[in-house]
């Protein structure tokens, strides 16, 4: 049967419109068929593990100075003193001076002690710490630029010797072990005066 022109152009259309809503469809399809698929949620090992790996990791500190027991009296005996000088007694009353190496024992939990000769009223001192190893290196190594080494010192026991001399005032330092040990005095004017006390002293080292 033959359409007339005016069912034959309302068909078209009908067509037409048909097959654009089928090609819109499949665009469709095919565009939700490449969409990106959503990123996996992190699981909670992997969040935990990069919390961690973030953390800082704690810096190690060194052992302290070790807190040297010794009083005055077992630093150098009454005889020691007397064999020394039977003119010198304790000084009750001294403090180190700020920034003396005496002073520095005290601030690293060392002992600091003082005799005083009854007649000229000069002093001895003598101070020993045990450092931290870092610190007593540090130590040694002013002793080896500010003074001079005496190998004497050395002899019998196992001693690392320096002497130095200002003012009119010797200070002489010894390590032995893990021990700083200084004696300062207008009465050591040459390494041997020093000798005798600091032998002493270190006999006394526990």
């Amino acid at each position: 049967m033959t359409l007339s022109p005016a069912l034959a152009s309302i068909r078209a259309r009908r067509v037409r419109s048909g097959a654009a809503l089928a090609t819109g469809a499949f665009a469709l399809i095919v565009l939700a068929g490449c969409a990106p698929s959503a990123e996996p949620a992190p699981s909670a090992s992997a969040t935990a593990e990069a919390t961690a790996s973030t953390e800082p990791t704690p810096t190690p500190t060194e052992d302290p100075a070790t807190v040297v027991a010794l009083g005055c009296d077992e630093v150098l005996t009454p005889d020691d003193v007397y064999a020394f000088n039977p003119n010198f007694g304790a000084a009750p009353d001294y403090k180190p001076a700020d920034g003396s190496a005496a002073s520095v024992a005290v601030s690293q939990k060392g002992v600091a002690c003082s005799w005083l000769n009854q007649t000229s009223g000069d002093v001895i001192e003598i101070s020993i710490a045990q450092p931290n190893d870092s610190t007593l290196t540090d130590l040694k190594n002013q002793a080896v630029s500010a003074s001079t080494p005496v190998p004497t010192y050395g002899t019998g026991v196992d001693v690392e010797g320096y002497f130095t001399a200002t003012g009119g005032k010797g200070e002489a330092q010894f390590f032995t072990g893990k021990y700083w040990v200084v004696a300062s005095s207008v009465e050591f004017g040459e390494p041997g005066d020093a000798e005798p006390l600091i032998a002493a002293a270190v006999s006394h080292l526990p």
